[in-house]
């Protein structure tokens, strides 16, 4: 087993298998976009899931595929049967944009895919355009619907709240719950990479966020009862609306941390470990997978610099120099 200097098991590793996206989230990446990582610098298809054997021989049992946008990559349905077939991993999971879910979700599934999250910011058209910079939401729909077809279940949904943009929408994303068997989980703005002007229309920097009491109070209508929370919901709390089908959720990494239950690593795709979404300190086991070398010290050297829990309040550690999609948050 993994456990860090903390006690705390590490058993989820999510990985970032590219920083390239087909959209421009104002929360996640700026405007003009970035400079993409060359392909030879990232992880190939063996090289994944090579590391993957050697996380599963150390405890491991869950992967989530993450980016950038993961269905981008062009070997994402190989990657996922590379993974799925690891003896000791339990569950293969995705986040998405849902832009090209609808002809991916039964090829993933075919391969192993267990479940995926979706991003959902906004219900109305114009403004899921202008909060993802040219998504279209019909595209979320039918990713969503095909999702369904492959029985990739519990399905969640995520939307990243931010005020003076989508934070009025709270109520009607929760009423989606009602009739749908779906987890609804509302995320508070993190401050990482994101804290330049997103453009006309939208929240200056010190403006944007809203912390989790505000949303459930948004919500107090509803009477949200606290029930357990679905496979996978990781740090979420989790809450229903009394008759609903589906769950809501609140992650709330600044007014609610959740990191004393913390049981991650994450890769980055260009094969760098971190143990916290936050904390800059990278290992790099990229040269040594490419040269066949043994794998577990690696992981040890980066369970050495996860702290107890971040200190992030309205700004990130100073030397953070990677945004959110070059993370794979």
């Amino acid at each position: 087993m993994l456990i860090d200097p903390f006690g705390r098991a590490i058993t989820y590793f999510r990985i970032s298998l590219t920083d390239r996206c087909n959209l421009r989230c104002v929360y996640c990446m700026p405007r003009k976009g970035l400079q993409w990582q060359p392909r030879e610098e990232q992880l190939s298809v063996g090289e994944i899931v090579r590391v993957v054997e050697a996380a599963a021989s150390e405890g491991v049992t869950r992967v989530r595929l993450t980016g950038g946008e993961p269905l981008v990559h062009p070997h994402v349905v190989e990657i996922v049967r590379g993974i799925a077939s690891i003896k000791g991993i339990d569950e293969v999971s995705l986040t998405t944009n849902a832009m090209l879910l609808a002809q991916l979700a039964q090829p993933l599934a075919d391969a192993g895919l267990k479940r995926v999250n979706i991003s959902l910011d906004s219900l109305d058209a114009d403004k899921f355009r202008r909060i993802t910079r040219g998504g279209k939401i019909d595209r979320v729909w039918k990713g969503i619907a095909a999702a369904e077809r492959a029985h990739l279940a519990p399905l969640k949904l995520n939307t990243v709240i931010v005020r003076g943009l989508n934070a009025d929408e709270l109520p009607a994303l929760a009423q989606l719950t009602i009739e749908n068997d779906w987890h609804v989980r509302f995320i508070e703005v993190m401050p990482i990479g994101n804290a330049q002007d997103w453009g006309e229309g939208f929240s200056a920097p010190d403006e944007r966020y809203v912390s989790v009491q505000e949303m459930r109070a948004a919500l107090s209508t509803f009477d949200l009862q606290p029930v357990t929370a679905p496979i996978g919901n990781g740090p979420a709390r989790t809450y229903r609306i009394p008759g609903a089908l589906g769950t809501v959720g609140f992650i709330s990494p600044l007014g609610e941390h959740f990191c004393q239950n913390c049981n991650r690593l994450r890769l980055t795709s260009d094969g760098k470990l971190r143990s916290c979404l936050v904390i800059p300190a990278e290992v790099s086991l990229r040269d040594a997978v490419r040269h066949g070398k043994p794998l577990e010290d690696f992981f040890r050297q980066a369970l050495a610099q996860k702290p107890e829990h971040h200190d992030m309040l309205v700004s990130v550690p100073a030397g953070s120099q990677r945004g959110m999609s070059q993370i794979g948050g």
